[in-house]
Protein backbone atom coordinates (compact mmCIF):
# COMPACT_ATOMS: atom_id res chain seq x y z
CA UNK A 1 0.00 0.00 0.00
CA UNK A 2 1.12 3.58 -0.59
CA UNK A 3 2.03 5.52 2.52
CA UNK A 4 -0.65 8.22 2.55
CA UNK A 5 -4.42 8.39 2.42
CA UNK A 6 -6.67 10.16 -0.09
CA UNK A 7 -10.10 11.63 0.61
CA UNK A 8 -12.57 12.58 -2.14
CA UNK A 9 -15.53 14.82 -1.37
CA UNK A 10 -18.10 13.91 -3.97
CA UNK A 11 -16.49 10.53 -4.43
CA UNK A 12 -19.77 8.63 -4.58
CA UNK A 13 -20.71 9.70 -8.11
CA UNK A 14 -19.38 10.74 -11.49
CA UNK A 15 -15.72 11.61 -11.88
CA UNK A 16 -15.16 11.46 -8.11
CA UNK A 17 -16.12 7.79 -8.00
CA UNK A 18 -14.01 7.12 -11.11
CA UNK A 19 -10.90 8.53 -9.41
CA UNK A 20 -11.67 6.78 -6.14
CA UNK A 21 -11.47 3.49 -8.05
CA UNK A 22 -8.36 4.69 -9.89
CA UNK A 23 -6.45 5.54 -6.70
CA UNK A 24 -7.53 2.31 -5.02
CA UNK A 25 -6.13 0.31 -7.93
CA UNK A 26 -2.85 2.19 -7.45
CA UNK A 27 -2.68 0.95 -3.88
CA UNK A 28 -3.95 3.95 -1.94
CA UNK A 29 -6.40 3.93 0.93
CA UNK A 30 -9.30 6.12 -0.25
CA UNK A 31 -12.16 7.60 1.77
CA UNK A 32 -15.14 9.21 0.07
CA UNK A 33 -18.06 11.36 1.11
CA UNK A 34 -21.32 12.16 -0.64
CA UNK A 35 -24.34 14.28 0.22
CA UNK A 36 -25.68 11.74 2.70
CA UNK A 37 -23.04 9.02 2.93
CA UNK A 38 -19.38 8.49 3.65
CA UNK A 39 -16.84 10.12 5.92
CA UNK A 40 -17.47 13.45 7.62
CA UNK A 41 -15.46 16.22 5.93
CA UNK A 42 -13.76 17.34 9.15
CA UNK A 43 -12.70 13.77 9.90
CA UNK A 44 -11.44 13.45 6.31
CA UNK A 45 -9.25 16.53 6.70
CA UNK A 46 -7.68 15.04 9.84
CA UNK A 47 -7.20 11.53 8.46
CA UNK A 48 -6.23 12.16 4.81
CA UNK A 49 -3.01 13.71 3.56
CA UNK A 50 -4.66 14.51 0.21
CA UNK A 51 -8.23 15.80 -0.06
CA UNK A 52 -9.92 16.30 -3.43
CA UNK A 53 -13.13 18.30 -3.91
CA UNK A 54 -15.19 16.76 -6.72
CA UNK A 55 -18.64 18.35 -6.51
CA UNK A 56 -20.77 20.41 -8.94
CA UNK A 57 -19.26 23.77 -9.93
CA UNK A 58 -21.93 25.76 -8.11
CA UNK A 59 -21.23 23.97 -4.81
CA UNK A 60 -17.42 23.92 -4.99
CA UNK A 61 -16.64 27.17 -3.17
CA UNK A 62 -19.06 26.34 -0.37
CA UNK A 63 -17.41 22.96 0.17
CA UNK A 64 -13.94 24.51 0.09
CA UNK A 65 -15.02 27.03 2.74
CA UNK A 66 -15.95 24.11 4.99
CA UNK A 67 -13.00 21.80 4.38
CA UNK A 68 -10.26 24.42 3.90
CA UNK A 69 -9.83 25.60 7.52
CA UNK A 70 -9.64 21.97 8.68
CA UNK A 71 -6.76 21.05 6.37
CA UNK A 72 -3.30 20.54 7.85
CA UNK A 73 -0.53 22.76 6.55
CA UNK A 74 1.52 19.83 5.26
CA UNK A 75 -1.42 18.25 3.39
CA UNK A 76 -2.64 18.81 -0.19
CA UNK A 77 -6.03 20.25 -1.16
CA UNK A 78 -7.13 19.72 -4.77
CA UNK A 79 -10.29 20.05 -6.82
CA UNK A 80 -11.63 18.45 -10.01
CA UNK A 81 -13.86 21.37 -11.01
CA UNK A 82 -14.23 22.25 -14.72
CA UNK A 83 -13.37 25.89 -13.94
CA UNK A 84 -10.26 26.80 -12.02
CA UNK A 85 -10.03 30.51 -11.19
CA UNK A 86 -12.72 30.58 -8.51
CA UNK A 87 -11.91 27.20 -6.97
CA UNK A 88 -8.15 27.82 -6.72
CA UNK A 89 -8.77 31.29 -5.30
CA UNK A 90 -11.08 29.77 -2.67
CA UNK A 91 -8.60 27.02 -1.74
CA UNK A 92 -5.85 29.60 -1.24
CA UNK A 93 -8.15 31.79 0.84
CA UNK A 94 -9.75 29.20 3.11
CA UNK A 95 -6.91 26.73 3.65
CA UNK A 96 -3.33 26.95 4.84
CA UNK A 97 -2.40 23.71 3.11
CA UNK A 98 -0.68 23.16 -0.19
CA UNK A 99 -3.06 23.80 -3.10
CA UNK A 100 -3.30 22.46 -6.63
CA UNK A 101 -6.19 22.77 -9.06
CA UNK A 102 -6.82 19.78 -11.31
CA UNK A 103 -9.15 19.32 -14.30
CA UNK A 104 -9.44 15.83 -15.81
CA UNK A 105 -10.61 16.53 -19.37
CA UNK A 106 -12.75 13.42 -19.65
CA UNK A 107 -15.86 11.95 -18.10
CA UNK A 108 -16.54 8.84 -16.00
CA UNK A 109 -17.48 6.85 -19.10
CA UNK A 110 -13.85 6.27 -20.16
CA UNK A 111 -12.23 2.93 -19.39
CA UNK A 112 -8.68 4.16 -18.88
CA UNK A 113 -6.72 7.30 -18.13
CA UNK A 114 -4.27 6.37 -20.89
CA UNK A 115 -4.13 9.05 -23.57
CA UNK A 116 -6.46 11.41 -21.69
CA UNK A 117 -5.61 15.06 -20.99
CA UNK A 118 -5.30 16.34 -17.42
CA UNK A 119 -4.62 19.97 -16.51
CA UNK A 120 -2.82 20.88 -13.28
CA UNK A 121 -2.78 24.38 -11.78
CA UNK A 122 -0.11 24.49 -9.04
CA UNK A 123 -0.97 27.36 -6.70
CA UNK A 124 0.75 26.89 -3.34
CA UNK A 125 2.96 23.87 -3.77
CA UNK A 126 6.19 22.60 -2.24
CA UNK A 127 6.29 19.00 -1.05
CA UNK A 128 3.40 17.85 -3.28
CA UNK A 129 4.64 19.34 -6.54
CA UNK A 130 5.50 16.02 -8.21
CA UNK A 131 2.98 13.48 -6.95
CA UNK A 132 -0.13 14.32 -9.05
CA UNK A 133 1.87 14.58 -12.29
CA UNK A 134 3.81 11.38 -11.63
CA UNK A 135 0.84 9.18 -10.81
CA UNK A 136 -1.10 10.31 -13.88
CA UNK A 137 1.87 10.10 -16.24
CA UNK A 138 2.69 6.66 -14.91
CA UNK A 139 -0.63 5.50 -16.39
CA UNK A 140 0.16 7.32 -19.67
CA UNK A 141 -2.11 10.34 -19.30
CA UNK A 142 -1.09 13.62 -20.94
CA UNK A 143 -0.46 16.08 -18.10
CA UNK A 144 -0.07 19.83 -18.64
CA UNK A 145 0.50 22.65 -16.15
CA UNK A 146 -0.96 26.13 -16.52
CA UNK A 147 -2.45 29.00 -14.53
CA UNK A 148 -6.12 29.04 -13.48
CA UNK A 149 -6.67 32.11 -15.66
CA UNK A 150 -5.22 30.51 -18.80
CA UNK A 151 -7.13 27.31 -18.07
CA UNK A 152 -10.49 29.05 -17.88
CA UNK A 153 -9.82 31.08 -21.04
CA UNK A 154 -9.01 27.91 -22.99
CA UNK A 155 -11.96 26.03 -21.52
CA UNK A 156 -14.30 28.84 -22.60
CA UNK A 157 -13.47 27.63 -26.12
CA UNK A 158 -13.02 23.90 -25.60
CA UNK A 159 -16.10 23.39 -23.43
CA UNK A 160 -17.99 26.70 -23.46
CA UNK A 161 -18.16 27.12 -27.23
CA UNK A 162 -18.74 23.41 -27.80
CA UNK A 163 -21.64 23.20 -25.37
CA UNK A 164 -23.07 26.53 -26.52
CA UNK A 165 -23.15 25.26 -30.10
CA UNK A 166 -24.60 21.89 -29.07
CA UNK A 167 -27.35 23.49 -26.97
CA UNK A 168 -28.21 25.93 -29.76
CA UNK A 169 -28.51 23.06 -32.24
CA UNK A 170 -30.61 21.01 -29.81
CA UNK A 171 -33.04 23.87 -29.16
CA UNK A 172 -33.30 24.55 -32.89
CA UNK A 173 -34.04 20.89 -33.62
CA UNK A 174 -36.80 20.93 -31.02
CA UNK A 175 -38.40 24.03 -32.50
CA UNK A 176 -38.50 22.55 -36.02
CA UNK A 177 -41.17 20.20 -34.68
CA UNK A 178 -39.78 17.33 -36.75
CA UNK A 179 -40.20 13.88 -35.23
CA UNK A 180 -36.78 12.52 -34.24
CA UNK A 181 -37.57 8.99 -35.42
CA UNK A 182 -38.49 10.32 -38.86
CA UNK A 183 -35.42 12.56 -38.90
CA UNK A 184 -33.09 9.64 -38.27
CA UNK A 185 -34.20 8.02 -41.55
CA UNK A 186 -32.35 10.84 -43.33
CA UNK A 187 -29.34 11.01 -41.02
CA UNK A 188 -25.74 11.12 -42.20
CA UNK A 189 -22.84 9.78 -40.08
CA UNK A 190 -21.88 13.35 -39.11
CA UNK A 191 -25.44 14.19 -38.06
CA UNK A 192 -25.68 10.98 -36.01
CA UNK A 193 -22.48 11.94 -34.19
CA UNK A 194 -23.81 15.42 -33.43
CA UNK A 195 -27.17 14.01 -32.37
CA UNK A 196 -25.48 11.66 -29.90
CA UNK A 197 -23.67 14.63 -28.34
CA UNK A 198 -26.94 16.59 -28.11
CA UNK A 199 -28.72 13.68 -26.45
CA UNK A 200 -25.86 13.27 -23.94
CA UNK A 201 -26.04 16.92 -22.88
CA UNK A 202 -29.83 17.24 -22.74
CA UNK A 203 -30.47 13.90 -21.02
CA UNK A 204 -27.36 13.60 -18.86
CA UNK A 205 -26.62 16.35 -16.33
CA UNK A 206 -27.96 19.62 -17.79
CA UNK A 207 -26.93 21.58 -14.70
CA UNK A 208 -23.29 20.65 -15.25
CA UNK A 209 -23.24 22.02 -18.79
CA UNK A 210 -25.23 25.11 -17.82
CA UNK A 211 -22.70 25.94 -15.08
CA UNK A 212 -19.70 25.34 -17.38
CA UNK A 213 -21.12 28.02 -19.68
CA UNK A 214 -22.64 30.39 -17.13
CA UNK A 215 -19.80 30.49 -14.59
CA UNK A 216 -16.81 30.84 -16.92
CA UNK A 217 -15.53 34.43 -16.59
CA UNK A 218 -14.36 34.42 -20.22
CA UNK A 219 -17.60 33.21 -21.82
CA UNK A 220 -18.87 36.69 -22.73
CA UNK A 221 -16.11 37.07 -25.32
CA UNK A 222 -17.06 33.71 -26.86
CA UNK A 223 -20.74 34.65 -26.89
CA UNK A 224 -19.97 37.89 -28.70
CA UNK A 225 -17.86 36.11 -31.33
CA UNK A 226 -20.49 33.40 -31.78
CA UNK A 227 -23.26 35.95 -32.23
CA UNK A 228 -21.15 38.05 -34.65
CA UNK A 229 -20.35 35.08 -36.89
CA UNK A 230 -23.90 33.72 -36.83
CA UNK A 231 -25.17 37.16 -37.85
CA UNK A 232 -22.56 37.32 -40.64
CA UNK A 233 -23.57 33.90 -41.97
CA UNK A 234 -27.25 34.79 -41.80
CA UNK A 235 -26.61 37.95 -43.82
CA UNK A 236 -24.74 36.11 -46.58
CA UNK A 237 -27.43 33.43 -46.81
CA UNK A 238 -30.28 35.95 -46.98
CA UNK A 239 -28.38 37.85 -49.68
CA UNK A 240 -27.86 34.63 -51.61
CA UNK A 241 -24.17 35.46 -51.79
CA UNK A 242 -22.72 31.99 -52.28
CA UNK A 243 -19.40 33.37 -53.57
CA UNK A 244 -18.85 35.42 -50.41
CA UNK A 245 -19.69 32.44 -48.20
CA UNK A 246 -17.37 30.22 -50.23
CA UNK A 247 -14.55 32.75 -49.86
CA UNK A 248 -15.24 33.06 -46.12
CA UNK A 249 -14.92 29.29 -45.72
CA UNK A 250 -11.79 29.25 -47.87
CA UNK A 251 -10.11 31.88 -45.69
Amino acid sequence: MNDFTIGIIGGTGGIGRWFADFFKKEGYTVYVSGRKTGMNMNEMAQKCQVVIVSVPIGATTQIIEQIGPEMKKESLLMDFTSLKEESVRAMLKYSGSEVMGCHPLFGPDVDSIKGQNIILCPARIENWSNWPKEIFQKKEAHVFETTPEDHDEMVSIIQGLTHLNTITMGLTLKETGVDLTELKKFSTPIFNTKLAIIEKIFSGNPRLYAEIIFMNPHIRKILDLYEKNLYKLKGLIIEGNVDALTELLRK
